[in-house]
């Protein structure tokens, strides 16, 4: 929890942060022998551009401690950039949106909270009928912090 505020007011640096989902417990999916995850979506309001976004997001994580060390394997921090207003982009740094979203419950879960019409340009679906259209499985608990 205190990685996903940490990252949350890393954020501020690189534009106005507009609105942040509630936070959510979701199962790992692929590598499934390690921890459930901590999910959340964020609003960023930017005058960045996609990659240069991109750049600030994987800064950010490798000044919170990232390591690469195993491919969708337990991470302290992960910052996907998911939509960039209706922009497509394709470049060996970035893809956007982002290719998996779509398939994702922990990514459409929080993304519907707060931006239920928000469109995939490629798809032209909002994330809520994106979140409608998905199979069972891969869970997604909105988190309760625990009391002290």
């Amino acid at each position: 929890m205190a990685q996903l505020r940490e990252a949350c007011e890393r954020l501020q640096d690189a534009g106005e942060v507009v609105r942040i989902s509630s936070y959510y417990e979701t199962e790992p999916m692929e590598f499934t022998a390690q921890p459930w995850f901590l999910n959340c979506v964020v609003e960023l309001r930017t005058e960045s551009l996609p990659v240069e976004l991109m750049r600030i997001l994987l800064k950010i994580e490798r000044a919170m401690g990232r390591e690469r060390n195993q491919a969708k394997g337990p991470r302290n921090i992960d910052l996907d950039l998911l939509l960039y207003d209706d922009e497509t982009v394709t470049t060996p740094e970035l893809t956007l949106p982002h290719p998996a979203m779509h398939a994702r419950r922990f990514v459409l879960v929080p993304l519907a909270e707060i931006a239920p019409g928000a469109t995939h340009p490629i798809l032209q679906k909002s994330a809520r009928q994106l979140l409608a259209s998905l199979p069972e499985g891969g869970e997604v608990h909105r988190w309760v912090a625990p009391e002290d």
